[in-house]
């Protein structure tokens, strides 16, 4: 019997797209802006097995956010703001779509837009769909690390309201898809 010649493997499915991804941004050491890293850490302990719901924490900026938003389908942004319009506290809930006439001011978040435009450009699997939580904080500048009071009140009401969000998302692409138990690829859903 001749030996037949060396087959290449078979080519590899294209990975799967992660679910959600829940990213709180912030610094640990400037009071109320570790807010969206609280958030995050709470989100995170109120997970179950079954979501499909990864947290993250990152204290990056600007381009170095591209590292982690790539590979997942949907993503919640979670973020301080100090604007003085409203009381500390307060949750502005926003999409994708309002990313450019936003009124706030947040070194993380600003330009969200921009690195998921310049990551579809670069043909990287960013998400669809964005949704942005914004804390409005009273400190976000005092070394310390604790948050003022009222931020620590309303942390627990605003993680449930984070991870409802994250998990609309996510039941979102499993009804999307139209096999029962199978949960959609690269987009299939159709969303945007």
């Amino acid at each position: 019997m001749e030996a037949s010649p060396p087959q290449s493997p078979p080519p590899k499915a294209p990975p799967r797209q992660k679910p959600v991804l829940v990213l709180g941004l912030g610094n640990d050491i400037l009071s109320d802006d570790a807010m969206g890293l609280n958030v995050a850490r709470e989100v995170r302990r109120r997970l179950t097995d079954s979501d499909e719901i990864e947290v993250q924490e990152s204290s990056e900026m600007g381009l170095s956010l591209l590292d982690y938003i790539v590979g997942f389908e949907d993503l919640v942004l979670v973020d301080a703001v100090h604007t003085g319009k409203s009381p500390p506290g307060h949750l502005y809930e926003l999409d994708g779509s309002q990313l450019k006439v936003l009124p706030i001011v947040s070194p993380h978040f600003l330009g969200v837009g921009e690195i998921v435009a310049l990551g579809r450009q670069l043909g990287l699997a960013v998400p669809r769909r964005v949704k942005i939580f914004a804390i409005e904080v009273q400190d976000p500048y005092t070394v310390k690390d604790r948050m003022t009071p009222p931020l620590r009140r309303a942390l627990r009401p605003i993680a449930l309201r984070v991870l409802a969000a994250a998990r609309q998302l996510n039941a979102g692409r499993n009804e999307a898809c139209p096999v029962a138990g199978k949960k959609s690829l690269h987009g299939a859903s159709g969303r945007t």
